[in-house]
């Protein structure tokens, strides 16, 4: 399944994605148990949704990771999808931290001027 293909409700199913994004951990106090909650963005070549990772489920993934997310929960909050695991859904790292490639940096050749210097130094030496 891709996520582009996610509608609201359960995803049966399994999509498999990179972790493009991890945001800053939130703490919550509620009906008297304190939680935590971060929000990860997953992407796939078909689009991202936002992944909502609870307590445990935080430390174990980080950006750059291959994850497969098996029977999920999609949910939509002001008109986004998410998507987490629910009751019965699991995330399982397929790879870890798979980096996003590198812009290429692109060799310029030297300017007139140094290459005047070079020959002129090279007479002399």
């Amino acid at each position: 399944m891709l996520i582009n293909e996610l509608q609201p409700g359960p995803a049966n199913g399994e999509i498999t994605a990179i972790v493009s994004e991890k945001s800053s951990i939130r703490e919550f106090d509620k009906f008297g148990k304190k939680g935590r909650v971060c929000n990860a963005i997953l992407e796939d070549g078909s689009g991202s949704i936002t992944l909502t990772l609870w307590n445990d489920e935080i430390e174990s993934l980080n950006v750059g990771d291959k994850v497969k997310l098996s029977n999920g929960w999609v949910s939509e909050f002001r008109g986004e999808k998410q998507i987490s695991t629910g009751k019965f859904g699991q995330i399982e790292i397929l790879e870890k931290g798979i980096p996003k490639p590198q812009p290429v940096k692109e060799e310029l050749p030297p300017a007139e001027e140094d290459v005047e210097f070079i020959k002129e130094e090279e007479k002399v030496g």
